[in-house]
């Protein structure tokens, strides 16, 4: 019993302080992206700390993640408030995501392998099982970790870092997206396309996809939230 005793203690790890503030974070990206802290509007650290039920330390690690993340903006004199997006920050993000991507492709298009084709297939049937769930987090998550694929098997290590720097905020513009086309998730066929021709053997047509991809529903977007 001793024995057992102990080593079920040494298989139990305390909760860390960062793991509770990547808990915090987490909580907050979610009330973000869901719209129940609205576009804009301030934080204060009193506020959420009482919301919350935590002390003001681990509330302002999980800020400075979110920040890191841009989901949070801080402005000198005026304080913290959730990032609010606007049609530039939209063409801003998808200029870039384009070009990261397109990089990502021309990096792996040689060394694709039926792992990468079995995980590209696995990610997709997760995307489209979202369309049940009616959940603007689960969705945008399951599209974000659906399009990380390619980054995480490039091999480039700077270029994903770079997608990790605009993630969280892609997903916060799919969550908005879908709530401008009164949808929980992206349609059907959205990606069949592009599983096609990512998995095929054409490069030149897999970097035109990606262009047109991220083209679509941008002037929608642009209308929804204004100049």
């Amino acid at each position: 019993m001793v024995e057992n005793a102990a080593a079920s203690t040494q298989t139990v790890s305390p909760l860390k302080r960062e793991t509770f503030s990547d808990r915090i974070a987490a909580d907050l990206r979610r009330a973000i992206i869901i719209g129940e802290i609205e576009a804009g509007e301030p934080i204060t650290e009193v506020e959420l700390a009482s919301r919350f039920g935590v002390s003001r330390g681990p509330l302002r690690e999980a800020l400075g993640i979110l920040a890191g993340e841009g989901l949070v903006v801080s402005v000198p004199y005026t304080g913290t408030r959730v990032l609010k997006l606007t049609a530039k920050d939209v063409r801003e993000l998808y200029s870039l995501r384009t070009s990261l991507e397109s990089l990502a492709f021309k990096e792996i298009w040689y060394n694709r392998d039926a792992n990468f084709a079995t995980e590209m297939e696995a990610r997709h049937k997760r995307l489209l099982a979202t369309q049940k769930l009616s959940d603007h987090v689960a969705s945008s998550e399951a599209e974000v970790k659906f399009h990380a694929l390619v980054y995480e098997r490039c091999g480039h290590k700077l270029l994903l870092e770079s997608w990790q720097r605009i993630a969280s905020r892609l997903q916060l513009y799919l969550a908005v997206h879908q709530r401008a086309h009164g949808r929980t998730a992206p349609i059907e066929d959205a990606h069949e396309r592009y599983v096609q021709l990512a998995l095929g053997d054409r490069l030149d047509l897999m970097l035109d996809e990606v262009e047109s991809h991220m083209q679509r529903g941008i002037l929608q977007m642009e209308r929804y939230l204004g100049d």
